[in-house]
């Protein structure tokens, strides 16, 4: 298992001290700076170990360790920082792909059924071209905006 060091320098210590004296962060920056001041090895820290961290800030210990690890290997602002969350993938949906759904759900159910499911109506669209694929979900949303 990879142990990560974390020493900080003078300034980054009194900037997390700064956090920790004033209100006016998030929970999660309040929580980062507490592991970091207490994991520091250098000049102005008493290291504790990450089971002792995570005790007292009832959290678990990997998470004491990502915190160290994202400071070694990205940086003391970057490991402050929440982490950005992935991009959802491209828009499958348009005005002319809604006002389509929109008219076939308001029009008569396939033979044999009584009304449109989701399901359906997503076979449907890509049977027609409307759309390479389509989920259930997608049509569920879009059809929820519309009414």
């Amino acid at each position: 298992m990879v142990r990560y060091k974390v020493t900080l320098i003078r300034e980054e210590h009194e900037q997390l001290k700064a956090i920790l004296g004033k209100g006016k962060h998030s929970s999660q920056q309040y929580r980062n700076a507490c592991i970091l001041i207490n994991s520091d090895e250098g000049l102005y820290g008493q290291k504790l170990s990450n089971d002792q961290i995570a005790r007292v800030l009832q959290i678990n210990s990997k998470t004491v360790e990502r915190v160290k690890q994202r400071f070694v290997e990205e940086g003391f602002d970057v490991c402050m920082d929440r982490k950005p969350y992935p991009k959802k993938g491209p828009i499958k949906t348009d005005g002319d792909f809604e006002a389509h759904l929109v008219a076939l759900s308001c029009s008569e159910a396939p033979e044999g059924y009584a009304r449109w499911s989701l399901r359906l109506l997503a076979d449907k669209m890509v049977e027609l071209k409307y759309a390479d694929s389509i989920s259930h979900e997608t049509v569920r949303q879009v059809l929820k905006k519309t009414k």
